[in-house]
């Protein structure tokens, strides 16, 4: 993760190159969507300048917590994770897959009309999400027709981490604080903030052709080497001061071990299986489908929507739901995301965003769980 020799040399842009960036971008027809206040939160929308990222905010995550504070610099992207994830843009929440009046019509978005997206300040950790989806949604076995069209032809800019905040522990999952610099995997563009008292640069590196044409149109010059090995060492640095980390070891067999462990029932006590976890997790995927007719029963339409596992109608089948309670549906989604997704699909389903963390009602910490399933596992047996 970071700066690996092999991203291409790396340029300097100012706070002028950051709105050059966004006007590009918007030039070459590109919808960008990047972090902004609204809602006293730092959420995702459509920008149509870079005046609209959040300069001089940052924010205090903790359990069950998220609080907008004040900087002491401008700088934009100075925050941790906020309760949307960029699944929204290529998984949308709510969509429409048939209706009565053409119902031979195609739910995939039309490739000449269809927004293609340019998403700005994507961290390590999301960039992992996204990669996960692709091979959820986009897998050669069975890809999910709308996603490969929403996903295709999505310009990325990266943006290396250099603040951790509260809840990230993305360093123990190996997915940041930098972005990829793996061929096939790095954003078409990364960026480095450095922010001072008085001015905020950004140190480029190019990651695809794509990404090299869109940085020779901006006012640039060459980083000098100090700058670039600051940078590193801001990454470096960020690794060591997450604020939570997973627990080492095979988190997998952890939790197959943990199967009937008495303290899935304690944590139970605590959850309200309201699915904000799951809401707000960058990965999860699931969805159901609902069809719904006008009072005359002349026009009847089917949508898809997410759905969560911690729904009590998720697991229903014949007479009733397979997992009644709600320890049953917590250890459900929890040895998936940690477990059982590398038998589906060949990785962890978490990206140590700390999202679920800070948007829990009552506050349950995944990292604390593990961490307590780890105590579990090396206390001897009693006799």
């Amino acid at each position: 993760m970071g700066l690996g020799p092999e991203s291409g040399a790396a340029a300097v842009i100012d706070g002028a190159g950051l709105h050059r960036l966004v006007e590009e971008l918007r030039r070459r027809g590109y919808r960008v969507v990047g972090p902004t206040v609204r809602d006293s939160a730092i959420v995702l929308a459509e920008l149509t300048s870079a005046d609209d990222l959040p300069h001089g905010w940052g924010v205090d995550v903790a359990p069950g917590s998220y609080r907008l504070r004040r900087r002491t610099d401008a700088a934009a992207f100075g925050h941790s994770a906020g309760p949307q994830s960029w699944k929204q843009f290529l998984h949308p929440p709510r969509l429409r897959v048939w209706s009565s009046d053409d119902p031979q019509a195609d739910p995939r978005p039309d490739p000449d009309t269809a927004a293609r997206y340019a998403f700005l300040g994507v961290r390590g950790c999301d960039l992992a999400a996204i990669g996960v989806l692709d091979r959820v949604l986009a897998g050669p076995t069975h890809p999910d027709p709308g996603y490969t069209a929403r996903r295709d032809g999505t310009f990325i800019v990266g943006v290396n981490c250099t603040e951790p905040g509260g809840l990230c522990f993305c360093a123990s999952m190996g997915t940041g604080p930098g972005c990829p610099t793996a061929a096939g995997d790095r954003p078409d563009l990364t960026l480095t903030e450095r922010a001072g008292a008085d001015q905020v640069s950004y140190l480029v590196q190019a990651g695809t052709a794509a990404g090299a044409d869109v940085l020779a149109a901006l006012p640039h010059r060459p980083a000098e080497p100090g700058e670039r090995a600051d940078a590193e060492a801001g990454i470096a640095s960020a690794a060591t001061k997450m604020g939570r980390r997973m627990p080492d070891g095979d988190l997998r067999q952890m939790l197959i071990d943990a199967r009937e462990s008495p303290h899935w029932e304690q944590v139970a006590g605590r959850c309200l299986t309201c699915g904000n976890c799951t809401m707000v997790c960058p990965t999860c995927f699931c969805t159901s489908t609902t069809d719904v007719t006008d009072l005359t029963g002349e026009h009847a339409e089917r949508w898809m929507d997410w759905t969560s596992c911690f729904e009590l109608d998720f697991t229903f089948i014949h007479e009733g739901p397979v997992r009644r309670t709600a320890a049953s549906r917590y250890r459900h989604w929890l040895t998936h995301k940690l477990s059982s997704w590398h038998d589906q699909f060949g990785s962890s389903g978490c990206v140590g965003c700390g999202r679920c963390i800070a948007w829990c009602p009552t506050g349950i910490d995944i990292t604390e769980e593990m961490a307590t399933f780890d105590r579990q596992r090396q206390e001897p047996a009693d006799d």
